[in-house]
């Protein structure tokens, strides 16, 4: 291999490269927030839920984390959401998009984990302090909102920021289904300039930087938000 060429070539290649930074960013904000939208729910109800609801959100987190992520993109996209967006209810909502199904498969796979990260949180917590919220006169509902979540959410950020890692990588395979990220432009410049080992090289440095930035990013959140002086139940 000619590493002048193949360097030259990368330096070329970055700019459209990067041009796909934007929608990699956009599958793992989107990805992430549905995960926590729906992962601190099904946390909620596996600790505190009846026994019904709990087998459900059980199915759904071994289903979701059973499944490999490209069989779920060919599920969705060519299956599932081409289906719903020829129904007149869901017709012109881009259900048919390979974004929008790289976003669901991604954060629906990401609401299973984060349901588990969440659920050890929350039991890491001294149940005594559910106990004292009851005798104080709270619900239930207004002891979870206001006194286990808020501590839980702060526990979960390490797990949290590992989970970002894993979705980053995850991410990759949305290029499968035609969302022009970071592995779909590394791919067609490799075709086109026959270079695939310098481009996939610089396609690992940008996943690479992207991983160090958000890392870095979820690890100050964890600094500032950090509670002084205290631990997990059991922690020295």
């Amino acid at each position: 291999m000619d590493f002048s060429v193949a360097f030259s070539a990368a330096r070329e290649a970055l700019p459209y490269m990067l041009g796909g930074v934007v929608w990699t960013v956009g599958l793992i904000v989107g990805a992430m927030l549905l995960g926590l939208l729906l992962g601190v729910p099904l946390a909620v109800i596996q600790v505190y839920g009846p026994w019904p609801a709990r087998r459900l959100v059980g199915v759904h987190v071994w289903v979701f984390r059973g499944v490999p992520i490209l069989v779920q993109m060919y599920i969705f996209y060519f299956g599932l959401l081409s289906w719903l967006s020829q129904l007149p209810l869901f017709a012109g909502l881009g259900l048919d998009s390979p974004f929008v199904a790289a976003v669901l498969v991604l954060g629906l796979t990401s609401s299973a984990y984060q349901s588990q990260i969440f659920r050890g949180a929350i039991q890491s917590l001294h149940a005594g302090q559910l106990k004292a919220a009851r005798a104080l006169g709270m619900t239930d509902r207004a002891a979870i909102r206001s006194i286990i979540l808020p501590q839980a959410l702060r526990l979960a950020i390490p797990a949290w920021s590992n989970e970002y890692s894993i979705l980053l990588k995850d991410s990759a395979l949305a290029f499968s289904i035609g969302v022009v990220e970071i592995m779909a432009r590394m791919r067609s410049v490799a075709s086109a300039t026959h270079e695939p080992v310098s481009m996939t090289f610089l396609a690992g440095i940008i996943f690479f930087a992207l991983t160090w930035v958000g890392v870095k990013a979820l690890s100050l959140l964890e600094r500032k938000v950090r509670i002084a002086g205290y631990t997990r139940q059991g922690a020295a």
